[in-house]
């Protein structure tokens, strides 16, 4: 998932979600039908998944990214207090 760049993900989910542009999209009148348990018919069901699918690919990318963000975050944050801790005890010794 790393591969994929936003500036790929974000036009191409953002233009299916709201594919057929004159009409109600897709994935709203899926949603719709998902929710009242209309959802049964196996083109629906590829309906779904064309016009959604990237969206949540798009989620899963930002929220994998978000994670990695703050480990390394909290792991440099660590790193600097152990380091500035010896040299702020040596201070206030003196």
């Amino acid at each position: 998932m790393k591969r994929l760049s936003y500036g790929f993900l974000i036009p191409a989910a953002l233009l299916l979600a709201v594919l057929p542009l004159g009409a109600e999209p897709h994935l709203v009148e899926k949603l719709r039908m998902l929710a009242t348990g209309r959802l049964t018919r196996p083109l629906d069901i590829f309906d779904l998944v064309l016009h959604g699918g990237l969206l949540a690919l798009l989620g899963a990318k930002a929220a994998g990214d978000l994670v990695r963000w703050r480990r390394r975050r909290s792991a440099t944050d660590a790193a600097g207090v152990e380091a500035q801790a010896p040299g702020s005890d040596a201070g206030a010794r003196q």
